[in-house]
């Protein structure tokens, strides 16, 4: 398979390129060949990360991180050992490998199982860069700070917002992996989340709230900000009349509902009940931490009937912009995409070398990731998308459907169970459908269900230009935990009679 090219005119921070790269990686693999093993991979990593956060226009939290280490990984007698240090010096190095030989000697006579990795092709020398067109580090703090300040007092001026709150997120992730089968690899992510939040109250009503902005996470530069791929000056001028429109919203009534949801809402469904419940190393019981195992069974691939027809869903690490967009993952993999339902039957799994090894599979498809240095990869999840109809279906065509139902954009709180299968799921806002016909919002409103119920009542799905891709930054998984950035593609989506509850008095009983 041929290797997934850079797609970014940007090089590698010549600090980072600077280490000398090779010879650290040709001393930690020669010293596990003299131990004879039957793998070895070493990594360099360095992540910077900058967080911006203002309150009601002032300047709360500047702080950034800046971290660089290594890690070698072994495979000895069939046991895995794993060791990581700061200060990527030779003699280090050496010193850690042979901590990682004496962890998997230890750890030998009490494994169960014999470590084997599935095959994959060597990619020597290969470079990666994410698409981004302004490096955030390269802008300064003064900038950055006086953008949000500038649509914050924008905000406050707005009539019934009494708080605003601005955050940013940036990061810029190097990795250098190199194996003993002769890949190396060098890469760069650069990454960004921003958000703003208006705060208001109905002091005759006693009621208390929030309106946030959609805008996703996004595998991009500053230019995200500062240039026309989202139309920043649009939603944070609208925020303070949806303020204030929910809170003088009516109380929702509970009942059952046909619900046109909005991928900036969708996403986190997808995540939670589909991007999680494929991961197959929940499936195998490998994996329990972070709302435990899943549902999804190795005796329904092929067949369980995981949804309509119209739910066709791919894992992909190749999506451009994606949070979990890579060339090559830790395992040496290159980047893919597949599919995990087709037609609404549970067709793959997300997997990395050992676990495609494990179930005679021909290859994994690129999911080892490891969020720092200092911890070992494990099977992490891609960017998990719904495809749109290859009909020129739009929002509005789907809204037309519904008689009396809701319109769900953007997230808010979520609830699943330890098998990834009863759920309950908040938004942003609820707006009424009726005859076809967006209404006022309703409040205190939540959908449930199983997640083959919901899936399976997805009556027809938008087309291409309904299609986003969201996400998030803080995945969490493992113990000790790990935390990584995903991303989720899904049009507008129809679902039929699907359950609302009024959380207030769900809250009361």
């Amino acid at each position: 398979m041929p290797s997934n090219p850079s797609s970014s005119n940007h090089a590698i921070d010549p600090e980072f390129e600077a280490l000398p790269l090779s010879k650290l990686a040709e001393t930690a693999l020669s010293r596990a060949r003299d131990f004879d093993a039957a793998h070895a991979d070493f990594r360099v990593e360095r992540l910077r990360s900058q967080h911006l956060s203002l309150r009601d226009g002032r300047l709360v939290d500047a702080s950034q991180g800046d971290v660089l280490g290594f890690c070698v990984r072994v495979i000895v007698d069939g046991a895995w050992g794993f060791a990581a240090g700061v200060g990527p010096t030779t003699d280090a190095v050496v010193r850690v490998t042979e901590q990682a030989i004496s962890v998997a000697r230890a750890a030998r006579p009490i494994v169960a199982e014999r470590i084997e990795l599935a095959e994959e092709p060597v990619y020597a020398d290969q470079t990666w860069v994410s698409e981004y067109d302004i490096d955030p580090f390269t802008v300064s703090v003064a900038d950055k700070v006086g953008l949000l300040e500038q649509w914050s007092h924008g905000l406050l001026a707005a009539t019934g917002v009494d708080h605003v709150s601005a955050v940013v997120r940036q990061v810029r992730e190097n990795k250098f992996y190199a194996d003993s089968h002769g890949t190396t690899t060098v890469q760069q992510r650069v990454r960004l989340a921003p958000e703003l939040e208006v705060y208001g109250a109905d002091a005759k009503r006693g009621v208390i709230d929030s309106m946030r902005t959609i805008a996703p996470p996004v595998g991009r530069g500053w230019e995200y900000l500062t240039g026309e791929l989202h139309d920043w000056s649009g939603e944070l001028a609208a925020l303070p009349e949806l303020l204030a429109e929910k809170l003088a919203a009516p109380s929702v009534t509970a009942g059952h509902y046909d619900l046109v949801i909005h991928p900036s809402n969708l996403w986190l469904t997808i995540h939670e009940s589909i991007g999680h419940a494929t991961e197959l190393d929940r499936v195998l019981g490998y994996e329990a931490n972070y709302a435990g195992t899943s549902f999804a069974k190795l005796d329904g691939l092929g067949s369980l009937r995981y949804g309509s027809r119209h739910l066709n869903v791919t894992g992909d690490r190749t999506v451009r912009h994606g949070l979990a967009t890579i060339g090559y993952d830790d395992d040496g993999v290159v980047a893919q995409q597949w599919d995990l339902i087709k037609d609404g039957i549970l067709v793959g799994y997300q997997t990395d070398r050992r676990m495609a090894k494990m179930m005679g599979w021909r290859r994994s498809n690129g999911c080892a990731y490891a969020d720092s240095s200092g911890h070992v990869p494990i099977q992490r999840m891609a960017n998990v998308s719904i495809a749109p109809s290859p009909d020129p279906v739009s929002t509005h065509d789907l809204l037309s459907q519904v008689e009396d139902g809701l319109y769900v954009v953007g997230d808010r709180s979520w609830s699943i169970d330890m098998q990834r299968y009863n759920f309950q799921f908040t938004g942003q806002r609820f707006h009424q459908i009726k005859n076809g016909e967006l209404r006022g919002q309703v409040r205190d409103a939540a959908y449930q269900g199983t997640t083959t119920d919901f899936w399976g009542a997805m009556e027809a799905v938008g087309g291409e230009e309904t299609w986003e891709l969201n996400g998030a930054f803080n995945c969490g998984k493992a113990q000790p935990g790990q935390v990584a950035a995903v991303s989720h593609g899904c049009p507008s989506a129809l679902f039929r009679d699907i359950s609302i509850l009024n959380t207030t008095t769900e809250a009361g009983r």
